[in-house]
């Protein structure tokens, strides 16, 4: 397995990851709508299956191991959204929810010094465990408003999407775009068995009669809006990023969600958090900013070893060096022969 760009994250990736969050943190608004008219399990089914289709007819599969592209469907694509649709169903504020879910940023931290090697620095730790204290903070605010449950299903999403992301790395796509794509194959199938078991046919029939109306406009935006902006753009994006860079450097700017989640949810939906709820966001705000800022000594990438440094040109202020010795040089200063 190649190793990432372990170099300072160029201006350009910034600003896709930061597009990223964007798209992400409206989209939480899209699934809100969405939600309004569809149950969770079947929205999760409807949203990939109509991916699926056209990506099983016109997208080669990507040049990777089933397993991670397995990982990844399962991962990103299943557990993540039944945590969030679900907590979403049950009265989770859709702002709250946007920043809840960045709990994938630390778990995607852990799984990388695990599966990945990847280094855990000092920064990256106080960083992420204060992001991490943030996020408690709001499930302490929640748990007082008899939020717990949903709270948890929303965490749980969140370790679903970093599992997305440890796979996503791992299988090292030629092709991000295409891997984005065919992820969408995975959740149909489970997702409608799961929907057929527990919301009922009934319950899905009874959403799609009132679909074709004008009430239901929002809802079909919305999931377009998931499917387009939300999946193959903002999916795409992140795992290209994913596939240059640690995957704790990228992980962190998925914390950047929230802030365009809770404010949209606000100016939108009325959504006003609580004092602890954005006391707790500022901290989350301020934990991936210090655990993506760049100290100033790794500016400067260290050589490669397998590389030879180039030559040095004289300056003609020098003296040139001494011309070399005829004699051979000490035996205590050579370094013994290989064996």
């Amino acid at each position: 397995m190649s190793a990432p760009h372990t170099d300072p994250v160029p201006p350009r990736h910034v600003a896709l990851a930061c597009l990223v969050a964007v798209l992400w943190g409206v989209n939480f608004l899209a699934i809100h709508a969405s939600l309004e008219q569809f149950p969770p399990f079947f929205l999760i089914a409807l949203r990939f299956g109509l991916l699926a289709i056209p990506t099983i007819l016109f997208i080669p599969r990507p040049n990777v191991k089933l397993r991670w592209l397995v990982g990844y469907g399962l991962g990103f694509g299943t557990l993540q959204f039944v945590g969030l649709y679900l907590g979403m169903a049950a009265g989770f504020p859709t702002g709250l929810a946007s920043l809840v879910l960045q709990m994938s940023a630390p778990f995607t931290v852990l799984l990388g010094a695990i599966f990945l090697r990847e280094k855990l620095t000092t920064r990256r730790v106080i960083g992420i465990a204060v992001a991490v204290a943030g996020l408690l903070l709001v499930g302490v605010a929640r748990g007082g408003a008899g939020s717990w449950w949903p709270f948890v299903l929303v965490v749980i999403g969140a370790f679903g999407w970093a599992i997305g992301n440890i796979s996503s790395r791992l299988a090292e796509p030629p092709k991000p775009l295409h891997l984005t794509m065919w992820m969408a194959v995975v959740p149909p199938i489970p997702m409608l068995a799961v929907s057929l078991l527990v919301e009922g046919p009934e319950q899905i029939w009874a959403s799609l009669a009132t679909a074709w109306t004008v009430a239901a406009v929002p809802a079909w935006v919305g999931l377009v809006y998931t499917i387009v902006l939300g999946t193959v753009l903002g999916s795409g994006i992140w795992v290209w990023l994913m596939k240059r860079h640690p995957a704790g450097v990228v992980a962190p700017f998925s914390m950047l969600v929230p802030v365009v989640g809770i404010s949209t949810a606000w100016l939108v939906l009325g959504e006003r958090p609580g004092p602890l709820e954005l006391v707790g966001g500022a901290i989350v705000l301020f934990g991936v900013l210090w655990a993506s800022r760049m100290p100033a000594a790794a500016l400067v990438p260290a050589p490669d070893p397998g590389i030879p440094e180039p030559p040095v040109a004289e300056s003609p202020l020098t003296e040139p060096p001494p011309p070399e010795s005829p004699l051979p040089d000490s035996p205590k200063l050579e370094a013994p022969a290989p064996r």
